[in-house]
């Protein structure tokens, strides 16, 4: 168990990702955490309350008995960042409990640290249209921090930010690693984000009570025109 994810009292709290061809949900409660994790492309809405029902009964408790949501906010597919952010802002709001936003592609660095023990990452995702959603992260007492920005770009730009050093690559953009303007020690181009990992980042913001009301939580696309495709020419 990740040290963040230490048995401590009123702790109990529902991450829920649906921003990449996965759907995952994971519940932190009396230090133990359950999860659910399925790639499941264009089927996150029928599943992802059937996940949170089960976790709930594998746990012995109810959704009034949970003190904080979590959500992946994106960047991602907009579609599943929406679907996502939309499920925890209407239990948010049905249960009056805060929510914890929490970046895709820093769930993406923290997976890495937890299966592959990395410390320099750079997470990158398809954002289609030939480009990729990419940052820089770096692991200070088990959470990984972001180093500069969070940039959304054509694969031949992305950049290390400085003090970076030569990282390891997470998520599907580095599909494009030949493209990539990054050079690594190795990489997984497979991995997706996974609500596990959003309870290891959320849980040091929750014990800071650094959260947020249920309107505000919001998407982050990194794109300013959503779904709009670029123009030819």
């Amino acid at each position: 168990m990740s040290p963040s994810l230490k048995p401590t009292a009123m702790n109990t709290l529902l991450a829920l990702d649906t921003a990449t061809e996965a759907c995952s949900a994971a519940l932190l409660h009396q230090g133990r955490v359950l999860h659910r994790f399925e790639v499941i492309p264009r089927m996150h809405a029928v599943r992802l309350l059937p996940m949170i029902e089960e976790l709930l009964d594998e746990a012995g408790i109810k959704m009034r008995d949970i003190d904080a949501l979590v959500f992946g906010r994106g960047p991602g597919a907009f579609t599943g960042v929406r679907i996502a952010t939309g499920m925890v802002q209407g239990l948010a709001f049905a249960l009056n409990k805060p929510v914890i936003d929490i970046s895709n592609l820093a769930a993406l660095a923290q997976r890495a640290a937890r299966e592959h023990q990395a410390e320099n990452v750079c997470a990158a995702i398809d954002a289609r249209m030939d480009e990729v959603y990419w940052g820089c992260y770096q692991l200070r007492a088990g959470v990984m921090h972001l180093v500069g920005e969070e940039c959304v770009s054509a694969p031949e730009k992305v950049t290390l930010a400085r003090g970076m050093g030569l990282p390891e690559g997470a998520g599907t953009g580095w599909q494009y690693a030949e493209r990539l303007g990054v050079r690594v020690e190795r990489s997984w181009p497979q991995m997706l984000p996974d609500a596990r990992d959003l309870l290891t980042l959320a849980a040091p913001r929750w014990a800071s009570g650094d959260v947020l009301d249920a309107a505000d939580a919001q998407p982050v696309y990194l794109r300013d025109k959503v779904a709009t495709p670029r123009s030819v020419g």
